[in-house]
């Protein structure tokens, strides 16, 4: 068995994003049929759930094309510069670790590269983000997972053909998330970013780094299934 949180968007109330922490066979096995066995366990029982009709995974290991393409590791976003890069390369590209050390080659990797490169392990404890190494773009390690929501929900909103579809879905899964492992999780961006959209606020929350961090003040923005024993693992 194996706990793992399922990511409802809210459309309205005090929440953005309500989690449900789900108990559930777990199909040991690093191939894709056995993620795939867990998915469909964690479905099944998450389904129960009153209001949850329909789950999307959020995963390369997802049997949803959709899914797949809203990994971390495929959703590109479109730099100033025309540019496409992979939000998992933006991101890791962005960490900012002591003594002011940023690896901006990431942006040229393949996304699996960039996230698994031994520097990001290595080099000490990230200070900041600073996405492209713009100074002017920095952001603070806090609050927790809100420059890796920030990033993906402006790369989710440059893909305008997903939109419609991903609408249609009460709630989201990462099976490969683990909260005590790691504390951002792309499913849970996914999340946020449709109850931004259904409550029509997303347009204003993008405008700027302000006004985005703004929706942690106003809603209680539930991030409880973050690490708490792990608080310096930004993955």
């Amino acid at each position: 068995m194996a706990i793992r949180p399922i990511f409802i968007p809210k459309i309205d109330g005090d929440f953005l994003v309500k989690t449900e922490n789900i108990e559930f066979e777990w199909f040991a096995g690093f191939s894709a049929s056995q993620k795939r066995k867990s998915i469909n366990s964690l479905h099944s029982v998450a389904k129960k759930i009153e209001g949850i009709e329909n789950l999307l995974e959020i995963s390369s290991k997802s049997e949803n094309e959709l899914g797949v393409a809203l990994s971390a590791f495929n959703l590109m976003i479109s730099t100033e510069k025309g540019k496409s890069v992979s939000v998992e390369c933006v991101f890791q590209s962005s960490k900012v670790f002591e003594g002011d050390i940023q690896y901006l080659d990431l942006l040229d990797m393949a996304s699996k590269k960039a996230k698994k490169d031994p520097r990001l392990k290595s080099s000490g404890r990230v200070i900041a983000f600073r996405t492209y190494g713009k100074r002017e773009k920095e952001w603070q390690t806090t609050p927790i997972t809100a420059y890796y929501d920030w990033i993906y929900i402006n790369a989710l909103n440059q893909h305008k053909e997903f939109h419609e579809e991903l609408l249609k879905y009460s709630a989201f899964t990462d099976i490969e998330f683990n909260p005590e492992k790691s504390l951002n999780c792309q499913a849970y961006s996914v999340a946020l970013f449709c109850s931004l959209y259904k409550r029509k606020v997303l347009d204003k929350v993008l405008k700027s780094q302000k006004a985005f961090l703004s929706i942690y003040k106003e809603y209680a923005v539930d991030n409880s299934y973050t690490s708490k024993k792990q608080p310096d693992l930004l993955l």
